[in-house]
């Protein structure tokens, strides 16, 4: 494997990579907020399960929502690299013609 295809596959991988983390955290982030705040409502407000059971309900499609918006930003900036042409499929093109 020649250097520029290892380089890469290495960016490639490190965007992959970043993404994953980029979700788990986010996705982390949301469940807490979600937790503490029906607590701290419940606490509040004497409903003891009720808010926290609800927050913890509405963050799963809030995550699923914000997963799909950061997945598909990052893809969107992952560039493929420049194919380069096999010198066989070269020739045989130009036989065909």
């Amino acid at each position: 494997m020649n250097e520029p295809d290892k380089k890469g596959q290495d960016e490639f991988r490190t965007a992959v990579t970043m993404t994953v983390v980029w979700v788990a955290g986010l996705t982390l982030v949301v469940i807490f907020l979600a937790l503490f705040a029906g607590i701290a409502l419940d606490n509040l407000l004497n409903s003891k399960p009720l808010f926290t059971i609800l927050l913890m309900v509405a963050s799963i499609p809030l995550t699923i929502y914000l997963t799909f918006r950061v997945v598909k930003k990052a893809t969107g900036r992952i560039q493929p690299a420049a194919k380069k042409e096999n010198p066989e499929e070269v020739s045989h093109r130009d036989e065909d013609n």
